[in-house]
């Protein structure tokens, strides 16, 4: 059986909504580090693509499946 990879809207790690907790948890960094790459990105991009971007990925990503554990694929 394949063991997919998903990327969610992390429901433990979240600031705002989870967006960047998921990313971090897909990317196997922690989500500060996640967080603070953003903050980055957002800050060279003259902040509204960052911020359009962000709420965009709110509402497309998936939030995470409740019971799901780490290292299990659902």
């Amino acid at each position: 059986m394949s063991d997919v990879k998903r990327l969610y809207r992390s429901r433990s790690e979240r600031k705002l909504a989870g967006v960047c907790g998921g990313l971090g948890e897909y990317l196997e960094v922690d989500p500060t580090v996640a967080r603070v790459v953003y903050l980055l990105g957002t800050m060279m991009t003259g902040f509204f693509p960052g911020i359009f971007i962000y709420f965009v990925l709110a509402l497309i990503m998936p939030e995470e499946p409740l019971g799901r554990d780490d290292g299990e694929a659902n």
